[in-house]
């Protein structure tokens, strides 16, 4: 079985036919879900599909790419990641791409997400775009290696990868994976070790090919799997038995 370890479906795209996206999930064999926290108005829809679905789980955090956004404050995070169906603190981290200027609010809403991960014991979501080096210094400032995380989507060099990989992250490939121009992400998928991969859809974005600018969903999960087995030259089995593990592994609330 494969595991989706990052996927928004309670957006809309995906909530509106929900009995269709958990049978092709069965169907591709994905057993489970975890589903991703980014915003304070929408986390009632993430936990309700936790605590209505046996195979999804939850996280709980505020995205990085909105300066507007409605925060949790460390204790809220706490609190909330002490739910049951609660797996992880995040999606959080930095964003350069869509985010100029003073980006202090950014760094603080970062550093109160880890900070709440730490007091929590659980692992963290981390989002970084164009902004690898001032991610991977405030995880180290803060003592984010205490518990660990994802480095969700990643589209960065092998040299990232392995400070990543340092500080006890695993690295998390998407549906970029399989697309014809990304040598750089296809070279990290060659070289991460094994033990410390995840696979993601990031749906409904991102939809790996062939279903490539289509409206991506968990079911598709397998696809970036079996291009991460022909890119290392071994069997798919191997890296749906990997990535399956770590993710029991790093989300240790989550029940197989």
């Amino acid at each position: 079985m494969f595991v989706d370890s990052h996927c928004h479906i309670n957006f809309p795209d995906l909530a509106a036919r929900m009995p269709e996206v958990l049978a092709n999930m069965q169907a591709n064999r994905v057993s489970h879900a975890v589903v991703i926290g980014v915003s304070r108005p929408a986390w009632p829809e993430v936990l309700g599909l936790a605590e209505t679905h046996d195979n999804l789980y939850a996280t709980v955090g505020v995205h990085p790419d909105n300066q507007e956004a409605e925060e949790w404050s460390e204790d809220e995070l706490v609190a909330h990641a002490a739910h049951p169906r609660v797996v992880a603190i995040g999606e959080t981290g930095l964003d350069y791409h869509w985010c100029k200027g003073d980006l202090t609010w950014q760094h603080e809403r970062f550093r109160t997400h880890i900070r709440a991960a730490v007091r929590a014991g659980l692992p963290l979501v981390v989002h970084t775009r164009e902004s690898a080096a001032d991610t991977l210094q405030i995880l180290r400032e803060e003592g984010a290696e205490r518990v660990g995380g994802v480095m969700h989507c990643f589209t960065e060099s092998w040299e990232i990868a392995e400070q990543a990989l340092d500080l006890g992250f695993y690295i998390s490939l998407s549906g970029i994976v399989t697309f014809k121009s990304a040598t750089i992400v296809q070279d990290v998928a060659r070289r991460v070790p094994l033990d410390r991969l995840l696979i993601e859809t990031d749906s409904p974005y991102l939809a790996p090919v062939p279903f490539r600018g289509k409206t991506n969903e968990p079911a598709y999960v397998k696809h970036v799997a079996e291009c991460i087995a022909t890119l290392r030259e071994i069997p798919l089995a191997e890296v749906e038995a990997a990535t399956t593990a770590n993710v029991f592994t790093l989300f240790h609330k989550m029940v197989a």
